[in-house]
């Protein structure tokens, strides 16, 4: 799906349930934890050259957004995506292989303290790698369900549609909020995002809620099988 809102299938083109919507039967783990992971390494360079060269699936967010904590979720290992108590200190590009892909931990944005200089080299980093990474064949976009988008998610969208990549809208911290509350602010950030509701999937790393599902979408935009 992609984050202009042009499209409400999901990545194997089928339609999904929706985040507000009747999900249907999803396995009880995610299918990415039956496979070896290993991290490769952090790298300044948007362009990279990893090898073996497999295709690539990146997770970008706000600096505080849960991004390393639904890492670790997925894939089932807490401590693979090291879970920084200060917001915005990764500023390096974070790849994780696995047989058929790679996970690729962009740098969180919006962090109030970072230096103009800092949020320039962001940018630089982060348009670099979406828009000219030809091995990249989705986009992970993570936002907190609690809050309404910011300007610097606004920007991001902006730059996720200039990429033309696949982009899957996923509203972290489900937990925090209960269950008709969940599905409210999903209706609501779909609306404000401008994306149907069948477009934003609803995840938390702390109960799993999503996660199978969010790691089918991921091994469908690469064609593989979950």
């Amino acid at each position: 799906m992609r984050a202009d809102g042009q499209t409400g299938k999901r990545a194997d083109g089928q339609r999904s349930g929706g985040a507000a919507g009747q999900q249907s039967a999803a396995p009880l783990v995610s299918p990415l934890e039956k496979v070896p992971v290993e991290f490769v390494g952090s790298f300044p360079d948007p362009l990279v050259r990893l090898e073996p060269a497999l295709p690539e699936v990146a997770f970008i967010g706000r600096s505080n957004v849960g991004k390393s904590s639904l890492l670790n979720a997925l894939v089932g290992r807490p401590g693979l995506a090291r879970v920084s108590g200060t917001p915005g200190k990764t500023t390096l590009l974070n790849a994780f292989r696995m047989p058929e892909l790679y996970l690729v931990d962009l740098p969180g944005y919006g962090f109030a303290r970072a230096g103009k200089s800092a949020r320039a080299g962001y940018r630089r980093l982060v348009t670099g790698y979406l828009t000219k990474r030809p091995t990249l064949a989705g986009v992970v976009w993570l936002l907190d369900i609690r809050h309404d988008p910011s300007k610097e998610d606004r920007e991001i969208q902006d730059l996720l549609i200039e990429s033309g990549r696949p982009v899957l809208a996923v509203l972290t911290k489900a937990d925090k909020l209960t269950r008709s509350v969940q599905a409210a602010r999903a209706r609501e950030l779909a609306a404000a995002l401008g994306l149907r509701e069948d477009q934003v999937q609803l995840t938390s790393s702390k109960s799993q809620l999503g996660i199978p599902e969010l790691a089918q979408s991921i091994f469908a935009a690469i064609g593989g099988e979950g």
